[in-house]
């Protein structure tokens, strides 16, 4: 029995992702997830008003972990290249080690979720495009690119790449690693 508070909530949390986490993907029910927690519905009301309110504390941990991390990068790395480079690997690296936030962040897990869900993953994904192509400006002041290049174009092709890979994770029941080509695709899509 959670003890702290706070606790429970955070128990609730990690089980919305362990569930999530199952290849059949199957709709996450209050019911279902009462039960695996032992608890009944009402209790799990007591904690959170709403299955969105739920899926709300899933896309703050991803937006908390994934910018902290981009944060970190963009500090210790200098050359715009590879910030770049090291914000789509953690991207795709973050998707490997959680697998019920990658079907929050494509959307899988929020059909017929209330709507303003999935705009705050479309926020998420424009912030880090806002990243990158910020990483790839100042890769082409460093003349490690073109300076012609069109860094708007270059960023929002990286971040379809990601979604792409994670869409591709998600749908594989897990299978297909995100990260198993992006040593020779990174090469291709920033031209190292």
């Amino acid at each position: 029995m959670a003890s702290k508070p706070g606790e429970r909530k955070l128990q609730i949390l990690q089980t919305v992702a362990q569930m999530l986490e199952q290849p059949k993907g199957e709709k996450i029910t209050t019911a279902a997830l009462a039960a695996r927690l032992e608890l009944s519905e009402a209790a799990l009301y007591r904690h959170f008003a709403s299955k969105a309110q739920m899926f709300e504390g899933l896309i703050e941990f991803i937006e908390q972990t994934v910018f902290g991390l981009i944060n970190k990068i963009t500090q210790e790395e200098q050359s715009g290249l590879q910030q770049a480079d090291a914000v789509v690997s953690m991207l795709l690296g973050f998707a490997q080690k959680n697998r019920g936030m990658t079907r929050v962040l494509i959307g899988d897990a929020l059909v017929n979720e209330d709507e303003r869900l999935q705009q705050r993953i479309n926020q998420l994904l424009d912030r880090i495009e806002a990243t990158l192509k910020q990483s790839l400006r100042l890769a082409a002041t460093q003349g490690e690119m073109g300076e012609a290049t069109d860094v708007g174009a270059h960023a929002n092709l990286l971040v379809c790449y990601v979604i792409g890979r994670w869409q591709q994770f998600a749908k594989s029941g897990f299978a297909r690693d995100p990260m198993l080509q992006w040593p020779t695709q990174s090469a291709i899509l920033l031209g190292k």
